[in-house]
């Protein structure tokens, strides 16, 4: 995990803390070492000739001690230091939100401050021209004691962390004792005392006023590092079943049914119990303790970009986390990493199948919420649909994976919108609260899955979750799974992309419970965006790179010299044509890539006099090309430049330029890239000049940059190019047979549905016949959301009887791929091609025995 910055050297001040202050500093010193955000403060407090006073929650002196060492490490007046420059007399310059407890009874109520009443009227005075130039800065600081154990911490550790009671003299002095050295201490940007009060007349009421502020500031960090207030489920079980949407739900379930109305309110209650969390803090740090030894065992390390970015914007909004889901792990990592970066652990969507005895409970405990595969039940999905929004009402920040389940080929899913659907809905309950959804990328270099997810993508059954299971995968965590990648993408806010896609969203917030008509195109847009965003903050880790490379060979097998040009050509490439601000490549050298290829186990050197070879074996190269495809799209541009020249020596620029707005659509699609059409273009133009500065193509003489070519066809610029093209041929391949069987069948003669069955079983033929291994080649999926992008973009249309007709011209878009088809795989696909719907129906089982 991020280490903290060095510490600035101790600021030099006038005044000094008592002499038994320091003493007991000196006592407690050993015991506590803190770690402050921001990382840079002084970026957030610069020098100033104002005053400063400092703002903390809770009156102690652990917290005064904690507080004058931090200002000391980051180079800030200390707060005795800062009394001195105080226009008020005052021993330091620190004001607590609340009261110094007492020994004995009730703890005392808040009251005003009278250090910030005597701030406030002198300066008010000053704004009033008494005594001009009087101006205060106010700084509140949160102090956190013991909320992240480290692996050496004990286990009693655990039940002295940091939450939302509060505590006596005694059990602070054991959190100190037991959790110092893990004390967190957060600066947040000044308050400008006299701006505060300008609009004031009254000092009781800009005082009050003030207090109110820097009491929700203090919650809302609180909230935002250790989470809200947990403990009263059985309350917010009751708020479900008592909201009206709910009750209303019960009332038509019990006449649906013929059931008595109890009996109906019992069976929405029971609904709420097994979707209902419970998290624990208890259980969250336990959970922690337990995860930094596994993640150290398992992982070599687990890094983190980006993250800055959005700790700015966690307090005061409503965060839903949305990472792409490549393996089990992804639900336990994401939060670990919030957690130790000092954001509270959020409410997860979990399968209802992952609710096992014991196990189950635990999950609960740790913030999971259950969920099942299907909402076809209409109780079940209003009870639902109201705990999220009770959940979101409350402040509480969620995690869900859009894509639905994993990944078993490594490439982004098309989105569903069930929870995004009604997370809208929730959001449009209370609209004064924003939403923002977190986009995440998750890159692992080797994955526990791996085993299973080919003999899925084989055909056989996903096993279902089980405690034999779980005990089975347990001999996994011998093995180590190489280092982790979690980079955070631009953050999207909900407001906005509203008012882009529905300008009159706001109408439907006086009625939030009926469906309005935009929302399905809102949830699709926010699926999109979020895919298209978790793309941009991809990480091209050095097993990306070496799939990327050695899968675009027929042998994946490179010669060493080879395989080292071909890796700084890609990592020059993302480089100087960068993706993304937010994508990630790794600083290793091409050298050191394939010396951790080879310590991984993902690739084998054969010894030869003439050069060392470098390959992959038949069922690692299957895996392999599961993290060839995290980064397909990093290389989308250059892969279509690569394809244009397969099989031309010279193509005209304009050429390439319109067949690539042609194929752009399909392909933005089905890797969710996040140009237009237009930006495409220029991205195409800056690729061709990369490329031409390193000698892959050259402008041919006397035609004024309008031809390129590239170099003969055994030259090492031809075949740099040729393993470029690889990752997006198979994709252009897809295109053109579902192109080539819908021309060649005829208007009126297939539905969609039987196109996409002809397309899936003549790419799983052509894959036998020709090596194509990549399991994504005749991915069904990728077939019908091709055919749907056909269809929004109108190039075909189905007919009252439910055939697909389409435009004249695409029988020229499907000559088109001549030009980026090898005559063998072309003629291969036509063979192949079925002219009848008939001849399917009679082929149909012989194809599946095949495959």
């Amino acid at each position: 995990m991020e280490e903290s910055p060095p510490t600035a050297p101790p600021a030099t001040h006038d005044k000094q803390a008592p002499a038994w202050l320091n003493a007991v500093g000196a006592l407690l010193r050993p015991w506590v070492r803190i770690r402050r955000t921001p990382d840079d403060v002084h970026a957030l407090l610069p020098d100033d000739a104002r005053p400063t006073v400092y703002v903390i929650e809770r009156h102690g002196l652990s917290d005064t001690l904690i507080l004058e060492r931090a200002c000391q490490e980051a180079g800030l007046p200390s707060p005795y230091a800062a009394a001195e420059r105080l226009p008020i007399k005052r021993r330091r310059a620190v004001v607590t939100l609340s009261p110094r407890p007492r020994l004995f009874g009730r703890r005392p109520h808040p009251t005003r401050s009278e250090t910030l009443s005597a701030l406030v009227d002198l300066v008010r005075a000053g704004a009033d021209g008494e005594s001009s130039g009087k101006d205060v800065r106010v700084v509140p600081v949160s102090i956190f004691v013991g909320r992240a154990p480290a692996r050496e911490s004990g286990w009693f550790s655990v039940l002295f962390s940091e939450n939302w009671v509060v505590v006596g003299r005694f059990r602070r002095l054991l959190a100190l004792l037991l959790n110092g050295r893990d004390t967190v201490v957060q600066f947040a940007a000044p308050i400008d005392l006299r701006e505060f009060v300008a609009g004031e007349t009254d000092t009781e009421r800009g005082v009050r006023k003030l207090q109110r502020i820097l009491r929700v500031h203090f919650r809302r960090i609180r909230a935002a590092v250790i989470g809200p207030d947990l403990s009263h489920r059985r309350t917010l079980i009751d708020s479900v079943v008592n909201a009206a949407p709910v009750q209303q739900a019960i009332d038509a379930n019990a006449s649906r049914e013929g059931i008595d109305r109890d009996a109906a309110a019992e069976k929405a209650r029971g609904f709420a119990w097994e979707i209902a969390a419970d998290q624990s803090h208890l259980v969250v740090r336990s959970a922690s303790f337990l995860l930094t030894a596994l993640w150290e065992k398992i992982y070599r390390g687990v890094h983190m970009n980006h993250f800055d970015r959005l700790r700015e914007i966690v307090p005061g909004h409503e965060v839903i986390f949305v990472p792409c889901h490549r393996s089990t792990t992804d639900d336990a990592l994401l939060p670990y990493v919030l957690y130790h970066n000092g954001l509270a652990v959020p409410h997860i969507a979990a399968g209802v199948n992952l609710n096992l005895p014991l196990i189950g409970s635990l999950l609960r405990r740790g913030g999971a919420f259950f969920l099942r595969r299907s909402f076809s039940d209409p109780f079940y999905s209003t009870v639902f649909r109201e705990y999220m929004s009770q959940l979101i009402a409350r402040g509480i920040s969620l995690m869900y994976f859009i894509e639905g389940g994993r990944s078993r080929t490594g490439r982004t899913l098309t989105p569903r919108g069930g929870l995004l659907s009604m997370t809208l809905r929730s959001f449009l309950r209370q609209p004064d609260r924003p939403v923002v959804f977190q986009p995440v990328y998750i890159g692992y270099e080797k994955i526990m899955e791996g085993e299973s997810y080919i003999g899925e993508l084989s055909g056989k059954p996903k096993e279902k979750e089980s405690w034999g299971g779980l005990i089975r995968s347990l001999g996994a965590l011998r093995r180590n799974y190489g280092a982790v990648t979690v980079n955070f993408g631009e953050a999207l806010f909900l407001k906005p992309l509203l008012d882009e896609v529905a300008p009159d969203w706001q109408q439907a917030a006086a009625d939030p419970e009926a469906k309005p008509a935009w929302l399905k195109s809102a949830v699709d847009t926010l699926g999109e965006r979020i895919l298209v965003n978790i793309n941009r903050a991809a990480h091209a880790g050095p097993i990306n790179l070496l799939a990327l490379t050695l899968l675009a060979t027929p042998k994946h097998a490179m010669a060493e010299a080879d395989l080292i040009a071909q890796i700084e050509l890609s990592k020059e490439l993302l480089t100087a044509v960068p993706y993304s601000d937010r994508v990630t490549v790794t600083a290793l050298s091409a050298q050191e890539i394939i010396a951790y290829g080879e310590r991984m186990e993902w690739i084998r050197r054969v010894a030869h006099p003439l050069g060392d070879v470098l390959t992959v074996d038949e069922k690692p190269g299957v895996l392999l090309s599961y993290f060839g495809n995290n980064v397909t799209h990093l290389f989308a541009t250059a892969a279509w430049i690569g394809c244009c020249f397969n099989n031309n020596r010279r193509l005209a620029r304009a050429s390439i330029l319109r067949l690539g707005r042609l194929v752009y659509p399909f392909v933005q699609a089905e890797l969710f890239l996040p140009w237009s059409e237009a930006e495409f273009g220029e991205r195409i133009q800056a690729t061709l000049e990369f490329l031409q500065a390193r000698g892959l193509l050259a402008t041919v003489e006397g035609t004024d940059g309008r031809i390129l070519e590239r170099g003969p066809g055994q030259s090492d610029g031809a075949f740099r190019l040729r393993s470029l093209g690889h990752t997006l041929m198979p994709a252009i391949e897809r295109y053109y047979i579902g192109l080539a069987l819908l021309v060649k069948n005829g208007q009126h003669a297939l539905s969609a549905s039987e196109l996409e069955n002809l397309s899936y079983l003549t790419a799983q033929r052509l894959s036998l016949l020709h090596e194509m291994n990549a399991p994504e080649f005749f991915d069904k999926s990728l077939f019908r959301g091709f055919i749907q992008k056909l269809r929004e973009r109108r190039v075909i249309a189905v007919d009252e009887n439910g055939k697909l007709v389409f435009e004249p011209e695409l029988e020229a878009v499907a000559k088109d791929a001549r030009v980026i088809l090898s005559r063998e795989i072309r003629h291969g696909i036509l063979k192949l091609t079925p002219e009848k719907q008939a001849q399917l129906t009679r082929d149909t089982d012989a194809a599946a025995t095949d495959a």
